[in-house]
């Protein structure tokens, strides 16, 4: 298994210095075009296998987990900011991340990895991926100098800053949205767009980084959102994917170090018109009724699908902690025709094609990690999100959640309150 990991990886090295698409894609069309459909597969929180033809791509990749407080320590000046700090350094959980990719088709053989934000619940195992694969990493310049931080070559990470058209393979374009982060101005640290200035350092010791969003995890300059396009013989397949977005200020325009990137709205209005594109097949989305709303009429999506809603904090091995629930977020979109997909357990699989967008079985690969087809939850639990929606209190990386009246129910409802409180401390 190691030969083999090794051998993908210098296929793919050798690939990219010489200047070809990372599995050997190219930039020339056969005359069939792109493939007739997509497969993406929820990994948990805002982690995502797509398969789209012979094209590879997993987002994000966090199979760590990070444990919450006392580990985080929240900002003095900014109490909201919850995870401004941490008590020390911690590593990466490799051998979590090599079982994962071993489970995965053609032992998990990737041509990109691609990075929403640079939070530690975003981009902690990116370089690793990589490292393991040798897929090239797509995300921001605070990404690019996490990776670098851990050994992974500066041509190996493409830094985008929003406004780009990548072709990934046949058929295949990829458009950034240069986006915000959730929160507001009570979390600042978190919500406003930050970038490092160089390579994070090391721990001479262990090392490992600080996972903190004020250390060496800022969100990265804010966000970066894709608009993916499969074009075939004439037909079009297309999806948006983002990972988080704050109401707050997603009509106002992305400052960082004196650049101006855009308004979010705008920048996504703008590929949304480059793509020549009125609506979209699919839209995997975070933030909400509020978010819903702002969206929805730039991207008029066919179909919702959750994302980074599960927690951060919850052991990955034991599979979705609790059901996904939001009544007013399926109000709004049931009101638009907008029929939601939510997920049923980690490595739910949806197929995109010319039918629109179905779930279909992954049983294989669940079976590899662990997992039930359906996650099992008791009547405790079920009871518990009848009285509050899972997604109800904080973004979609935490603000605000702790205390909320989701955790008191959960409280209520859950024999053992210590581990819930980790367990349910959403993103």
């Amino acid at each position: 298994m190691k030969q083999l990991r090794l051998l993908l990886v210098l296929a793919t090295m050798l690939a990219v210095a010489a200047g070809v698409r990372a599995g050997g894609h190219d930039d020339r069309d056969d005359e069939n075009g792109g493939p007739n459909d997509v497969e993406l597969t929820w990994m948990s929180i805002a982690n995502w296998y797509f398969k789209i033809g012979d094209l590879r791509i997993v987002m994000d990749g966090y199979i760590s987990r990070v444990p919450g407080a006392p580990y985080f320590v929240p900002s003095p000046q900014f109490p909201a900011d919850q995870f401004a700090f941490t008590i020390g350094p911690r590593t990466v959980e490799v051998g979590n991340v090599a079982r994962v990719i071993d489970a995965l088709p053609h032992h998990g053989r990737l041509d990109y990895v691609l990075a929403g934000h640079s939070h530690f619940d975003h981009t902690w195992d990116t370089p690793t991926w990589s490292k393991l694969t040798g897929a090239p990493i797509i995300g921001g310049l605070s990404t690019c100098y996490q990776a670098q931080a851990q050994g992974v070559p500066r041509s190996h990470c493409k830094v985008v800053n929003g406004g780009e058209a990548l072709r990934l393979g046949k058929g295949v374009t990829m458009r950034v949205v240069r986006f915000n982060h959730s929160g507001n101005n009570t979390n600042p640290i978190q919500h406003f767009a930050r970038e490092l200035s160089g390579p994070p350092t090391p721990d001479p010791v262990t090392g490992g980084l600080r996972a903190g969003v004020g250390e060496d995890y800022p969100n990265g300059g804010g966000g970066r959102a894709f608009l993916f396009t499969i074009d075939r013989a004439g037909k079009r397949l297309s999806f948006f994917v983002q990972n988080s977005a704050s109401a707050f200020d997603l009509d106002q325009d992305i400052i960082v170090d004196g650049v101006n990137y855009g308004a979010p709205l705008n920048n996504l209005k703008a590929a949304m018109a480059d793509a020549g594109l009125k609506s979209v097949d699919a839209w995997i989305g975070t933030g909400g009724l509020a978010i819903a709303q702002l969206i929805v009429p730039v991207i008029k999506p066919k179909v919702y699908i959750p994302n980074h809603w599960d927690g951060l904090f919850n052991n990955f091995w034991t599979g979705m902690p609790f059901p996904f629930k939001d009544d007013t977020l399926k109000a709004f979109l049931d009101a638009q025709g907008i029929p939601m997909i939510p997920q049923q357990q980690y490595f739910d699989k949806y197929r995109l094609d010319s039918d629109g967008v179905t779930m279909v079985p992954n049983n294989a690969i669940k079976r590899k990690l662990g997992f039930s087809e359906v996650q099992p939850f008791d009547s405790a639990m079920l009871d518990a999100v009848t009285r509050v929606a899972s997604t109800a209190y904080g973004d979609d990386c935490g603000e605000n959640e702790f205390g909320t009246p989701w955790s008191r129910s959960i409280y209520a409802h859950v024999n053992d309150p210590s581990r819930t409180y980790f367990m349910f401390a959403k993103k």
